[in-house]
């Protein structure tokens, strides 16, 4: 099975974001996937992943804070196979991940 990659989209004044932070990238690297964190702030990082955001959300209404967009081969052309929006706890967010990964093994 191709790697999947779980694609963070958050804001710096976001404080749900932050807190998910301190757990989002280990949960998802320990549950098998690469993991991008992109801040709306950061002008490059968004422009090389913006046309992902946008493949799900083309006006960006509907998105939660953050926006966890989990994207199989990111290089070619990409598939996004599962999301998850909006604050959580680690367990939820562990959940969630694993219920998407099983989805789509």
């Amino acid at each position: 099975m191709t790697k999947l990659t779980l694609i963070k989209f958050s804001s710096e004044d976001c404080g749900t974001c932050h807190r998910m932070s301190h757990y989002d990238s280990k949960v998802s690297e320990e549950l098998g996937c690469d993991f991008i964190s992109v801040m709306m702030q950061d002008p490059e990082l968004y422009r090389k992943y913006r046309k992902i955001l946008l493949a799900k959300y083309p006006s960006k209404e509907g998105m939660g804070w953050p926006t966890y967009l989990l994207v199989s081969n990111l290089e070619q052309d990409f598939n996004i196979v599962g999301e998850i929006k909006g604050g959580m706890t680690k367990g939820d967010f562990r959940s969630k991940l694993s219920e998407i990964l099983t989805i789509n093994s």
